[in-house]
């Protein structure tokens, strides 16, 4: 639990104060913490440069059992990102040593030059996402949660900032959501205990929900998404998810890759590149749990979640490279090579929500391409769209949330490489050289005239090693920026 709170530190009783401390200037206002801070800059082995760290025990200034002073490096060097990851380490520290509950000390933002929500916004999802492990499979719990994490603030402060504890805890839940659905082995969430999982998760907070199976998609037409999944014992589904407040102005849409494991089809991957396919539903995951979180924050736009699921396995059932399908809008797809799996279960997918849905934007996120990774490696999305305020905005969301995206060029003369002798497109491109981009343009043959958007999110939607605030595994990446930015739009 995270809380906001303004205390005087000489009479309240602490347990542990983590303070965060300014190589080259003062950034807290308080006479008994600057005085402690001066006494750790005193230390040799104190520089306050990032990653230092010093503990003081039973301080005499204060009512507190240990005060952990931590390094941020020189101002300069400060940004919402050094205060989050800052949080996210005192977090890990404090768990390390079984510590229940810590005081943090909110710097001054104007010594900082950071507006104060911003900061404060940035310190407590670096505390709230540290304190989750991912550990359901383990027999021994090793790390236990803090139970308490209180900011330490002024009293005015408290007041016109009591709002964003609330709104941090609640889109962190969503992004810890989706990175429990994204770290779960693929056996664990077939096709259809993911359906199922989602629904259950979605009502649970009174999203309206549909879930088209295999016989409706079949009805349908759903033709690009059932050739993904036509080598699988386990049946596709199409989960619809909807947010509709009273009133609400826009319409937005958000469609996400649920490829629950990727082998690659008859167009089978190698081992290494087979084993982290448990990931490939990360889009699904993030749209899901945006959802899930608009619903919670009672948000007043009206928002539409379209999470195509499907298995991509090999077997004598499988879709052979060759084939033709017949899309949900009507387009014919040769199908090149079965490992391009994910853009034909979105293509169905956006179809269908511009044609029953008319959403006034829609954005898709998906583990797409390894070219995207390729191109921007492991920590950033790419963004791809024909709407520069669009990529502006996703791009502004994603510098605030630290969920990192660049805009990637649209040229239309590479469609020429989607071109197909026999169906209207091949979903392989005749050249292995700008993959990122081919697949995007295969995607915007079906959003019609609605502002869309793509983001490839393959690099960072899992983490292999983990970071300050993130342990090994799905990372969540998305559902902060998406919130963040249907908040601005």
């Amino acid at each position: 639990m995270i809380s906001l709170k303004a205390v005087d530190l000489k009479t309240q009783k602490i347990e542990t104060l983590v303070v965060p401390v300014c190589a080259d200037k003062k950034i807290h206002e308080d006479r008994a913490l600057n005085a402690i801070i001066q006494m750790a800059l005193k230390l040799k082995e104190f520089k306050a440069d990032k990653g230092d760290r010093v503990t003081f025990y039973d301080v005499k200034a204060l009512r507190a059992d240990r005060v952990v002073c931590f390094g941020l490096g020189k101002l300069k060097q400060i940004d919402l990102e050094v205060l989050r990851s800052f949080c996210g380490s005192a977090i890990d520290n404090c768990i390390q040593a079984n510590l229940e509950t810590i005081w943090v000390a909110v710097p001054a933002a104007v010594k900082l030059k950071i507006e104060a929500p911003d900061m404060v916004e940035a310190m407590m999802e670096g505390a709230c996402l540290g304190n989750h492990t991912f550990d359901r499979y383990k027999k021994e719990k090793k790390r236990k949660p803090l139970k308490h994490i209180n900011f330490l603030v002024k009293p005015q402060a408290a007041g016109k900032l009591r709002t964003i504890a609330s709104r941090v805890r609640t889109v962190c839940a969503g992004t810890i959501l989706a990175r429990e659905w994204i770290s779960m082995p693929s056996n664990e969430k077939t096709p259809e205990r993911f359906t199922r999982s989602i629904v259950s998760q979605a009502r649970k907070y009174g999203l309206k929900t549909r879930v088209l199976r295999e016989k409706e998609l079949k009805q349908n037409k759903f033709g690009a998404l059932l050739a993904v999944a036509a080598g699988s014992r386990s049946k596709p589904s199409l989960v619809m998810l909807e947010h509709k407040p009273p009133k609400a102005k826009k319409t937005l849409a958000l469609v996400g890759k649920g490829v629950t494991f990727d082998s690659g089809g008859l167009n089978i991957k190698t081992g290494g590149g087979m084993a982290g396919m448990k990931a490939d539903m990360s889009g699904a995951a993030v749209v899901a749990a945006t959802l899930i979180t608009q619903a919670r924050l009672k948000s007043k736009t009206h928002v539409i979640g379209a999470i195509p699921i499907v298995e991509n396995m090999p077997s004598g059932e499988a879709t052979r490279p060759g084939d033709i399908v017949r899309s949900y809008a009507g387009k014919t797809i040769e199908i090149g090579n079965t490992d391009a799996e994910g853009r034909l279960i979105l293509i169905d997918a956006m179809a269908y929500v511009v044609k029953k849905h008319k959403p006034k934007i829609m954005i898709d996120l998906a583990t797409l391409t390894g070219a995207c990774v390729v191109a921007l490696g492991e920590r950033i999305a790419g963004v791809f769209t024909a709407d520069d305020r669009l990529a502006d905005a996703i791009q502004a969301s994603g510098t605030k949330t630290f969920e990192r995206c660049w805009p990637m060029p649209l040229p239309q003369d590479y469609k020429e490489l989607l071109k197909s002798d026999f169906a209207d497109l091949n979903n392989m491109p005749s050249t292995r050289w700008g993959g990122a981009i081919t697949a995007a343009l295969f995607l915007s043959e079906f959003s019609g005239d609605t502002r869309w958007a793509h983001i490839d999110i393959a690099g960072p939607a899992y983490n292999k090693k983990g970071n300050t605030y993130c342990g090994p595994g799905g990372t969540g990446f998305g559902v902060r920026l998406l919130c963040d930015l249907i908040q601005q739009l």
